[in-house]
């Protein structure tokens, strides 16, 4: 194979996603669901650190929302507000301040 074919198939397999607004939003969601215990790998001998961990992360997303507050399309506030929500009902879950 030629080195700019080899060249082109590589650059191919690499694509970066767009940027859109779930692209600030969804590494602090992701993060946050991993530390409540929400998906992957729980480690229960930490669980207040990761609490700690989440509140961390939710607050960052609530600050997000505030500082971003007039200049999201519907749909981005929308997806930050339905992120923020389950968000914060895995954390009190987690605390015990409720039983879902």
């Amino acid at each position: 194979m030629s080195k700019n074919k080899k060249d082109k198939t590589e650059e191919a397999s690499f694509v970066i996603p767009a940027l859109e607004f779930s692209s600030i939003v969804l590494p602090f969601f992701s993060q946050a669901l991993i530390s409540l215990g929400q998906i992957g790998e729980e480690k229960k001998d930490k669980d207040e650190k990761n609490l700690e961990l989440s509140k961390r992360l939710i607050d960052l997303l609530d600050l997000l929302k505030e500082k971003t507050e007039g200049n999201l399309k519907p749909e981005e506030e929308q997806f930050l507000d339905a992120s923020l929500h389950q968000l914060k009902m895995a954390y009190m879950e987690k605390a015990k301040i409720i039983k879902l």
